[in-house]
């Protein structure tokens, strides 16, 4: 397959699709054509509104739905992200990319301090981003990047209820956050262990619960 660069590394996942359906078949909705070249093209707020435009003949397409929430993802539209791939899901239940974009979309709202969200809500988008992390990672358990995902979803759990002036204090909590990400760092060493950012967050993670108070 002919490799697509748009000069964004992340774009790889959405342009897999593009390229697939591009080399098969060329959709019959001119929506989702104006949506794919537009995402080719880095243009991801043309490629949401084109996207959006083709719901209603093609919302049932799971892939076509999927393009959206990546699209939207992009835009930094969190919230609408979520809701595309959670209709991805419903229609095809072992969708890792959309359990992936899922979960960083929630990781990202929890961690986005200029957003007034309760303490109490911050952890359960962290937690939710986990479940969906570990849901990828059951249908395939060795990319790498989904353990390390996870673990920055853990390490930021661990964060935000390890953080003694935090409403939702809980050490015992924090403490088996960081070890999780401890496991989940350690997981991706075993593929590449060569990779000192790792190496330097399996150190920060262990520093972070030792000196829990």
């Amino acid at each position: 397959m002919k490799s697509l660069k748009i000069g964004l590394a992340t774009v790889a996942l959405a342009l897999c699709t593009v390229a697939v359906q591009a080399q098969e078949k060329q959709h019959s909705d001119p929506n989702v054509r104006a949506g794919e070249k537009a995402l080719l093209d880095g243009d991801f707020k043309t490629a949401a509104t084109q996207f959006e435009k083709a719901l209603p003949t093609s919302g049932s397409d799971p892939d076509v739905v999927y393009l959206l929430g990546y699209s939207q993802f992009q835009n930094g539209e969190y919230k609408k992200a979520i809701a595309s791939f959670n209709k991805v899901i419903s229609l095809d239940a072992k969708n890792v990319h959309a359990y992936y974009y899922k979960a960083k979309a929630n990781n990202n709202i929890a961690v986005d301090r200029k957003l007034k969200l309760k303490e109490t809500d911050r952890e359960a988008l962290l937690k939710s981003a986990v479940a969906d992390y570990t849901k990828a990672i059951a249908i395939n358990a060795n990319d790498a990047k989904l353990y390390q995902n996870r673990a920055i979803a853990y390490r930021d759990l661990g964060i935000l209820t390890g953080t003694s002036s935090s409403s939702n204090y809980n050490k015992a909590t924090a403490t088996d956050a960081y070890n999780k990400a401890v496991t989940d760092y350690e997981k991706v060493l075993s593929y590449d262990a060569s990779r000192k950012d790792i190496q330097t967050e399996v150190k920060k993670a262990k520093v972070y619960r030792d000196n829990l108070k």
